[in-house]
């Protein structure tokens, strides 16, 4: 039989898969005298004789006895059936266990007097930790053998029964079977055997409230494992209706669209595991299975001073010095999961101080510590990106072996081709947690600042000096060789937002890594040892509705009420109840899954003190902290789409779909407003009401009635905006979003019919055609329009070294965050688009806080409680945008009035844009609505300044213009030196004549769309 075993070496905390073998006396011996784990009883359980039972009225015989015991320790209770035969076999073990402990005790005795006679050797007796066991505690030595011997006597009355009639048997049985519960049951030694925890079904993780109710438990046997035999006839099962009829006793179990096949030592016992699991799955939902609020997958941390905080990093130079101090000071674990990760990045600049910082560098280190280090990659189409993560996993895996990869999906056995792993994870030792839209690689590095330029390479060595617009390097190998010229092209500036987290929702993401990592291990690399599985820890991870401390009671009617409130029906269909299915006999290995299943729709830190943006939040700040989102799209790691509709659980997805419920306008009115009635406070406020402002690298979005686009965050905007119309409210909704699609490619190239497919769909989204936003609300709406909601991008300009040309290049906004009233934020990974948002394509995690730290602040002109976390994390983001100073944060703190939304937020990107136009004549613009128009406009620029970019960002030497008649000619840095901040407007009318979508003679033509959006 396979056993797992807990491995706590050098920290390391994951399971190792082991064949149990034969255990000597002697190193039985060893093993007691030296192996002291903890218990798994910390208090004497109790035991009640429920029931006697025998197959057949007229039987006499006292072992075919059945016993139902009902067992309890603390608030657990579970029943087990058992017979004399169990009870003879538990006592053989005990009276086992106490001889080899009495002769050890001798010998010790002995030991001792020869070694105080000096004719003694001091030699201690080794270990033998092959058979080690960590469910189990050995029975104290200091104690006599005697006291802890359960007599024979106590078992013979079970085994042999007085005669009699047959009540009085059965009556008479009760007893000696009670009688004989108790001696070992009021023994806190012998109920921690190994013995005894074995008759009594419990481990280590039995009572932990976490995992709900006490159910059914053994052991299992693993039989992906190398030791296991793989020849048919061991695997054989015949087809059959009835398990008792299969031949091995093979069976499947099946939820959803994961299945684990299972075999047990005979045919009664199938019956008693069929019983037990249906019986399991029957059950309302408890623990991690509870219905959480929007679907997530871990509950609401913060409700109550559990430890949870956390704090924001605005660009990639604060979110990786943090990173990497935390890796330093990493005692364990490190945990990284991304779509991409470089071996070779600095996580600290300039990178000739630092060269420790680089990320292999720093693995190598703790590596070497003793550190274990998981790292899962996305697995790439290589024909579609360029990441190269073959490289990536080789570099990584050649540090240490203490550093274990793992690229995932195998794209043609899961039959995912489309689709990307897109989470971005670093947590360390279960104690801190890294997450939002930054991947540990080139090109992510950047400060408040966006610096176009860097020459000579002082911040970005060689190919992370980046512009994936211009060029896309073709190998990844030669990583300090510089792939632009930098005397030539400017960077792309990357404008992020990271998120630290502490406490409870820590845990829950470590957990959340395990099971992705699992998940790969077993369909990717299921024989490799050097791949271990993982355990995740189980402590500080109960949910707030499962706590049993004081005060937890103290706040359990508050903790009701939001679980009440927050969480979806527990009533499940019966659909979702994990049923056995017969095994085919020729389904052990290759169980057929249908091929539509697989998600593809047939699923701090430097100091600035002249600017605000100095990357730095408060530091942890209390929040309600809760993890969004579905896990992942691979087929059988969530549930199908039908599946999640039925639960009640698709989140925006759900809206999608024409027909259902959740059409109808009364649910939508209950989303808009919040199964909380909002959020509340001593001052009654209730919102959301005033503001929301995004900042996304997509935002492509259906409303209601578009059958192409399915997620429906652009519909519940449209209908927040007319309710606040209607009701004569202010309202403001601020997108902010790239300027283009960081794709290779000039916008009129050949090559570039992915640019123009995005593009396509963000303006079919935003202004054009029946399902935009822009478009709806004019119709309604008019000119006011724009009181509501508004686009923007951002730029940014400098010289690409002393003396150089100036030349300009759009931020690359790849945050994913929404900022709500200045009191809750989103951040996490996930793009506005259906790639990210219907839980069934580009695997996701976000985070959603809830501020209970609240601080006087003015909404709409009115005071107003904002949330620390929120109001410093806009105003830091609005700081940097509006290039406003650190003694001038007092004119946006509230971003509803005109004085702040109108007179400084649109005026600035008004002036932005004006002078970047008069400079640069960049691209894209308001003034170029056709491809003809476009190569016009290109042919001039190169014919008059010479070499320029793609997206025409370098200036000509002198800018011209007309007063009073006269041309004259000024410097361009004159004129920019006007420009504030980094925020423009998106430009709505750029190729509003075009239709962007990929034609026939285009090989994106013939890509499904629904890879653009």
């Amino acid at each position: 039989m396979e056993s797992e075993q807990l491995i706590s070496g050098s920290g390391s905390r994951y399971v190792q898969m082991r064949s149990d073998t034969a255990t000597s006396p002697s190193s039985f011996l060893c093993r007691l005298s030296s192996f002291e784990p903890a218990r798994i009883f910390e208090e004497l359980p109790s035991a009640t004789i429920v029931s006697v039972s025998r197959p057949d009225a007229g039987d006499f015989s006292p072992m075919l006895l059945s016993y139902t015991i009902e067992f309890q320790y603390k608030q657990f209770k579970w029943r087990l059936l058992k017979k004399p035969s169990h009870v003879f076999y538990l006592h053989f073990a005990l009276k086992k266990r106490a001889f080899f402990e009495e002769i050890h005790e001798k010998q010790e005795q002995v030991k001792e007097w020869l070694q105080n006679l000096g004719i003694g050797d001091h030699t201690e007796v080794v270990q033998d930790d092959e058979d080690a066991d960590d469910e189990t505690v050995p029975l104290h030595n200091e104690e006599s053998a005697k006291n802890r011997d359960v007599p024979s006597s106590a078992a013979l009355p079970i085994i042999r029964p007085a005669l009699g009639r047959q009540q009085s048997m059965s009556d008479r049985s009760k007893v000696a079977m009670q009688g004989y519960l108790n001696h070992f049951l009021g023994n806190m030694d012998i109920v921690n055997s190994r013995e005894v925890c074995k008759f009594l079904e419990v481990s280590m993780l039995s009572f932990s409230p976490e995992y709900g109710p006490k159910l059914k438990e053994d052991y299992v046997m693993v039989k992906h494992l190398p030791k296991i035999p793989r020849d048919e006839a061991f695997r054989k099962c015949c087809a059959c209706r009835w398990f008792s009829c299969c031949n091995d006793n093979w069976q499947k179990v099946a939820c959803g669209n994961r299945s684990i096949n299972l075999r047990v030592k005979s045919s009664s016992k199938v019956k008693d595991w069929v019983a037990s699991i249906n019986d399991a799955g029957l059950r309302p939902p408890e623990g991690w299975c509870h219905p959480h609020r929007f679907g997530s997958f871990a509950p609401p941390r913060g409700l109550t001073e559990d430890g949870s905080r956390a704090q924001w990093f605005i660009d990639g130079r604060a979110a990786f010095e943090a990173i990497a101090s935390a890796i330093e000071d990493a005692k364990s674990e490190i945990f990284i999961c991304g779509w991409w990760v470089c071996p070779e990045l600095y996580l600290r600049r300039p990178f000739h101080a630092h060269a420790s910082s680089k990320l292999d560098s720093l693995l190598e280190a703790k590596a070497k510590e003793g550190v274990q280090i998981y790292i899962l990659l996305y697995k790439e189409v290589a024909l579609a990106l360029k990441i190269n993560s073959v490289y990536s996993k080789r570099k990584l895996i050649g540090i240490h072996e203490n550093v274990r990869v793992l690229r995932y999906p195998d794209h043609f056995s899961s039959g995912v081709y489309l689709w990307s792993h897109h989470e971005k994870l670093v947590i360390v030792d279960y104690q801190i947690c890294f997450l939002g839209g930054l991947d540990l690689c080139f090109g992510r590095y950047d400060t408040a600042e966006h610096k176009v330029g860097d020459c000579p390479p002082l911040v970005w060595p060689g190919k992370d000096y980046y512009n994936p617009r211009e060029s896309e390097p073709n190998s990844w190998e030669d990583t300090m060789k510089d792939e632009l010229d930098r005397g030539k092209y400017p960077r792309m500036p990357w404008h992020d937002v990271h998120c630290a987290l502490w406490g409870p929702p820590c845990r829950d993401m470590a957990r959340h890594f395990v099971q992705r990592w699992n998940y790969a291990k077993r369909n990717k690399a299921p024989n490799e040892q050097a791949i271990p599985l993982l355990m995740p820890q189980h402590h500080m991870v109960i949910p707030h509705y499962m706590g049993r401390s004081q005060e937890m009671e103290i706040e359990s009617k508050n903790a009701n009420h939001h679980r009440r409130q927050d969480s979806y029906s527990s009533i499940s269909s019966c659909q979702d109840i994990p049923l056995l299915i017969p095994q085919e006999a020729d389904g052990l290995d290759s169980p057929k899954e249908d091929p539509n299943l697989n998600g593809m729709d047939s699923p701090d830190l430097l100091e600035q003190p002249s600017r605000v943006s100095n990357n730095l939040a408060f530091p942890f700040r209390k929040s309600k902290i809760l993890p969004v989102g579905h896990d992942t799209p691979m087929r059988g790691f969530v549930d199908d789409l039908d599946s999640l509709a039925r639960h009640g659980k698709m989140g925006s997805d759900e809206v999608a779909q024409p027909g259902m419920k959740n059409m109808d306008p009364e649910w939508w009115e209950t989303q808009e407003r919040g199964n909380k009635g909002g959020f509340t406070d001593e001052s009654g406020q209730v919102g959301p009401c005033s503001s929301c402002r995004c900042q996304n690298q997509f935002f492509i979005s259906g409303l209601s009635g578009d059958e192409i686009i399915r997620n429906r965050v652009l519909e519940a905007l449209f209908r927040r905006i007319m309710r606040a119309y209607n009701d004569k409210k202010c309202f403001r909704v601020i997108i902010v979003i790239p300027l283009i699609p960081g794709f290779q490619g000039g916008l009129d190239d050949a090559g570039a019919a992915s640019v123009r497919a995005v593009m396509h769909w963000q303006y079919r989204t935003i202004c054009r055609g029946q399902f935009s936003i822009l478009q709806n609300l004019n119709e309604i709406l008019g000119p006011k329009t724009h009181d509501y909601i508004s686009f923007y991008g951002l730029r940014s300009y400098g010289k690409l070294f002393d003396g150089g040309p100036v030349a300009c290049s759009q931020v690359y906004v790849h945050s994913k965050i929404m900022i709500i009233d200045d009191c809750t934020t989103l951040i996490g990974s996930a793009n506005i688009n259906d790639r990210s948002l219907l839980g069934s394509r580009d695997s996701e995690i976000g985070l959603l806080i809830e501020d209970k730290e609240m601080i006087n602040s003015h909404m709409g002109g009115k005071p107003w409680k904002a949330g620390k976390f929120s109001l410093s994390l806009r105003l830091s983001l609005w700081s940097e945008h509006l290039g406003i100073r650190a003694g001038e944060m007092n004119q946006i703190i509230d971003p509803v009035v005109d004085s702040t939304y109108k007179d400084i937020w649109m005026a600035t990107a008004k002036a932005n844009t004006t002078i970047y136009q008069d400079v640069f004549s960049c691209i894209p613009n308001d003034f170029i609505h056709s491809r003809a128009a476009f190569r016009q406009n290109i042919a001039y620029w190169k014919d008059k300044i010479g070499h320029t970019t793609i997206d025409l960002g370098i200036a000509p030497e002198k800018i011209e213009s007309y007063q009073n008649g006269d041309m004259k000619k000024a410097d361009p840095m004159e004129r920019l030196g006007s420009v504030k901040g980094h925020l423009v407007s998106f430009p709505l009318d750029f190729m509003l004549k075009e239709d962007l979508r990929p034609v026939f003679n285009e090989s994106e033509y013939y890509a499904s769309p629904q890879v653009f959006h």
